[in-house]
């Protein structure tokens, strides 16, 4: 008998195949998967019209005012026996305001207007959906639509807020154009301010957008924006779904941050977790209508080990819509631009990544560990964001290697733009830990760089957000420690420890932009070496702020180093807005010299030299070219502005030989100071991109 896969045609799969012959033993399982897409699809034109309306659920459920005034809400509680709802608006009374059961486990109110056809809700008072089940217990909890949830000082749990403001803010700019190369500032709205305090959106406005202008980024990553009651999670044991965190300040403060930033030319990604669920079932969706299974796999399968969290039920019509129609919310209400999905290694298999080393062979993607429910929600998500908004930005944070994650859906991708290219990070820190300056492994550096998957996107970073976090350390704290707090005063020399820091530290970032990926990140802080840790406030550390902060302040003190790391981070990000090296295809690379610790190759016309050797300062040193002609340096780390030591004359004009070098055409000699990375480009090429 014929399997039902060979009926199905993937309409771009020989363009996967022409990319990566080895999918090809593969071919059933990418079949069955783009079919149980299709019959998603299928299935949600017949039963919702389509996903366009069905991803705009948040416009029937929870809370809606009508036109008359009247408030019609709405909850899907398949295991309850019985719905009310209380608030301030009724006194409280647990029983006179009971829902109506509809079919397929949903219930519906209809609150009418007041006398004077005011609703009968207040903006900002305070509501709770009370909820009766089959055992007889009396549950208090929150709509899982809930748009606003606060939490009183003293209080542990959060409150569902209703959010009707009479003026809401109104955005004006237009979203930005999806960039070519995309530079990415990841942020925390809380910790983006040198007070020992939660920071709110409207600093974030005022004082950090226009760092981030200034730095030449073109996209912020924003974390921790999806409500979460534990601060110390960074965000990522969500509680309301829906709710943009109040601890920052009002939807409309977020939403004022994000149009600004749009006016900037700078596109705003949310952080989202639809990986897991925190397990509050006060304030979180856990056992919201009784059950362990509402929105969830019953346990086991529906537990985290690692995370002690809730894992969602994907193969569930409520918990699609749910998801989808979150997806949609943040790009329609708030207008972000796309996304950043958390955990996606952790969906993707059922054995979440734990104890799994991913080796690269192929039969580890494939297969009976492989959770299909979660892929096709993936693939359906992507489908339907670049469907509804071509310009929307999908970043999967995968460190699993799942081959055609980054491909378009219609070749039987999972249809993401880029994946973080997770190894980099990780290469950084092992030789900052265990290697010697002089023990450096050029050839094992350029591999971890450009080990990536031919035509999928990957955004490269230097140091990841978890290694700022206390336990772990940043770049500029492997380097220089310590000394940090006493020694980055420009108005003394530089010590040794002082001085290789601040090298490499540039040396490492430039490295990273210019050969690691198709994309840029940076946490924030880190551009200038930050020097302290991350701690949140929690129990260990008597509540305190003291650490959940980053000190922009450090970078307007003329006398501090920091501010010459900036200037290289700004510099950095501003050549390549100039020359396009992100846009352009990998780097070429044309020398990785053990002995000289010389790593040269180029990229979109452009010439990369790196000279890592602790003391080895090289005259006249060929390196090859692809296109001839007349070269200057565009960017110099060792510039006295970047805390260098001035060693290069950025008069000096290179003229290519046509003598052919290490597997280019033509070549050049070049003064190559120990400890720096110069850039040169074409004077004879118009660098249009």
């Amino acid at each position: 008998m014929a399997d039902p896969e060979d009926n199905v045609t993937i309409p771009e799969f020989s363009c996967l195949l022409q990319m990566d012959p080895y999918l090809e033993t593969y071919e059933k399982d990418f079949k069955r998967r783009y079919e149980l897409l299709q019959k998603q699809l299928f299935q949600l034109e017949e039963a919702e019209g389509g996903f366009d309306q069905f991803t705009r659920s948040y416009n029937s459920f929870g809370v809606q005012r009508r036109p008359d005034n009247s408030l019609f809400f709405k909850e899907w509680a398949p295991a309850a026996e019985a719905l009310f709802l209380t608030g301030d608006f009724n006194g409280w009374d647990k029983f006179s305001h009971p829902y109506t059961k509809k079919e397929f486990g949903k219930w519906e109110l209809l609150l009418p207007p007041r006398p004077d056809k005011s609703a009968a809700v207040d903006h900002k008072t305070k509501l709770k959906v009370v909820v009766h089940t089959k055992e007889g217990e009396r549950l208090y909890r929150i709509s899982p639509w809930a748009k606003y949830v606060t939490k009183e000082e003293k209080s542990v749990i959060y409150d569902w807020v209703h959010w009707d403001p009479p003026q809401p803010y109104i955005q004006i700019h237009p979203r930005p154009k999806k960039p070519t190369s995309l530079r990415t500032y990841e942020a925390h709205v809380g910790i983006a301010s040198p007070e020992a305090k939660i920071a709110s959106y409207t600093n974030f406005t005022t004082n950090v957008l226009p760092r981030i202008k200034d730095l030449g980024y073109n996209c912020i990553q924003l974390m921790a924006v999806m409500e979460h009651a534990y601060y110390a999670s960074f965000g990522y044991q969500i509680t309301s779904f829906f709710a943009a965190s109040s601890r920052y300040g009002t939807p409309d403060e977020l939403k004022q941050l994000i149009d600004v930033a749009h006016s900037m030319g700078i596109m705003v990604l949310l952080d989202v977790v639809h990986s897991h669920a925190s397990k509050n079932t006060e304030d979180g969706l856990n056992r919201f209508d009784g059950s362990e299974s509402c929105f969830f796999h019953d346990p086991p399968r529906g537990e985290h080990k690692l995370w002690d969290s809730r894992l969602f039920n994907y193969s569930s019509w409520e918990v699609l819509r749910f998801l989808l129609s979150n997806l949609r919310w943040w790009m329609e209400e708030y207008r972000f631009d796309g996304f950043r999905f958390d955990g996606v290694t952790s969906m993707l298999y059922h054995h979440h990544g734990i104890g799994s080393g991913f080796s690269g062979d192929y039969s580890e993607y494939f297969g009976l560990q492989v959770d299909e429910d979660s892929l096709v929600y993936l693939m359906l998500a992507n489908h339907i964001l670049h469907t509804l908004y071509p310009d929307c930005i999908t970043i999967a944070e995968d460190v699993s290697g799942m081959p055609a994650l980054c491909r378009g859906v219609a070749e039987g991708g999972l249809g993401f733009d880029y994946r973080l290219a997770m190894a980099i990070p990780d290469k950084w820190i092992q030789i900052l830990k265990e290697l010697k300056d002089e023990t450096w492994d050029m050839g094992n550096i350029v591999h971890t760089l450009t080990n990536r998957r031919y035509g999928e996107k990957c955004i490269a970073y230097a140091e990841s957000h978890d290694q700022a976090l206390v336990g772990d350390k940043s770049l500029a704290f492997w380097l220089m420690d310590k000394e940090m707090y006493t020694n980055m005063s420009s108005l003394i020399p530089m010590t040794a420890v002082i001085d290789r820091g601040m090298q490499l530290h540039k040396m490492i970032r430039l490295l990273t932009h210019g050969m690691g990926g198709e994309g840029y990140l940076n946490f924030m802080g880190n551009e200038f070496g930050h020097p302290e840790w991350l701690d949140f406030p929690r129990e260990g550390n008597n509540q305190s702020y003291h650490y959940a902060r980053r000190q922009y302040n450090l970078v307007d003190m003329d006398h501090l180093r920091y501010r010459q790391l900036y200037a290289f981070d700004r510099d950095m990000n501003r050549t390549e807005d100039k020359y396009g090296w992100l846009a352009a295809p990998p780097a070429f690379v044309s020398a990785k010299h053990e002995g000289d610790k010389v790593i040269v190759f180029d990229r979109a016309n452009v010439l990369f030299i790196f000279n890592f050797h602790p003391t080895k300062s090289f005259q006249d040193y060929r390196v090859a070219v692809e296109s001839p002609g007349k070269y200057k340096i565009k960017l110099d780390s060792d510039e006295v502005l970047y805390g260098g030591h001035g060693r290069l004359d950025h008069n000096t004009e290179f003229f290519t030989e046509a003598q052919p070098f290490n597997g280019r055409p033509n070549s050049m000699k070049v003064y190559i100071p120990c400890r720096t990375a110069i850039v040169l480009a074409n004077e004879e090429i118009d660098y249009c991109y």
